[in-house]
């Protein structure tokens, strides 16, 4: 039933994104002048807890936009409507419905669903990673100057030493191809797929990472903060990777060595 209900709410969110994309709506500015919400936000939102709330009516649920509601179920739901608001706003079809389940403080089950290319990726803990029903696993390139990356950078740039542009400086000026989709959670997806070899990034939320962190993890990748401590949702900053290469990049990533 939790499976059942997962895949319903993120379809159902999915179908408000198709229902607004290149169409006019409403856009508003949320904290730095490119972090958008929109009328489609807020109506894949609506539509997904709504979804949660005819089965579960006692669970917790975390949304980006619409905050925290709080049961006294151990059960909660941890929704992005649209991760790749940006990129929605422009017409451009890399954004996604993603849906955490989180229970006892874990992530157990997990849901991204992207309409415009049709893929639905799915996981559920100790039982693997899946694209539209099909197994995937992570890449099996063991060096990081091999590796193909991809990674964001914040609405809010703090410059803060170590920062986003010089650790992606570190790997580009090497000739290392580093990629910006603009969606966090279809980045740690294309980790799972093994189309990414890493990913890593600043300053997530936890509807950011949530299902896509499970996935990962599903499909053989490792995730740690970036300098290798046990990931958990509730911190920013995070590495996802095919295992092979983590620490290689952990050391590139805090400059403790070069490529």
């Amino acid at each position: 039933m939790l499976k059942t209900t997962l895949i319903a709410a993120a379809e159902a969110g999915a179908a408000e994104i198709l229902r607004f994309f290149n169409k006019e709506f409403t856009i508003s500015n949320k904290e730095g002048v490119n972090n958008l919400v929109t009328e489609a936000d807020h109506a894949a939102e609506k539509a997904i807890i709504a979804v949660i709330k005819n089965t579960y009516p006692d669970h917790q649920i975390l949304a980006e936009e619409s905050g925290e509601m709080k049961q006294s179920s151990s059960y909660k739901w941890i929704i992005d409507p649209i991760d790749g608001t940006v990129n929605f706003a422009h017409g451009i079809p890399l954004n996604c419905v993603s849906i955490g389940i989180e229970h006892e403080g874990e992530i157990v089950m997990a849901a991204v669903f992207n309409p415009h290319l049709n893929e639905f990726y799915f996981a559920e803990k100790g039982k693997g990673a899946f694209l539209n029903d099909k197994p995937i696993r992570v890449s099996d390139e063991t060096q990081a100057i091999k590796a193909c990356l991809v990674t964001g950078f914040p609405y809010t740039y703090i410059n803060e030493p170590n920062g986003p542009l010089e650790i992606f400086q570190r790997f580009v000026r090497k000739g290392v191809p580093v990629r910006r989709l603009g969606s966090a959670a279809i980045d740690l997806c294309w980790v799972a797929a093994g189309r990414f070899d890493g990913f890593y990034e600043h300053k997530l939320e936890p509807w950011d990472s949530a299902a896509g962190y499970l996935i990962v993890e599903e499909a053989g990748g490792k995730v740690t903060d970036l300098i290798g401590n046990k990931f958990s949702v509730y911190q920013h900053k995070v590495l996802a990777t095919n295992g092979k290469i983590h620490d290689e990049m952990i050391d590139v990533i805090n400059n403790n060595k070069e490529l």
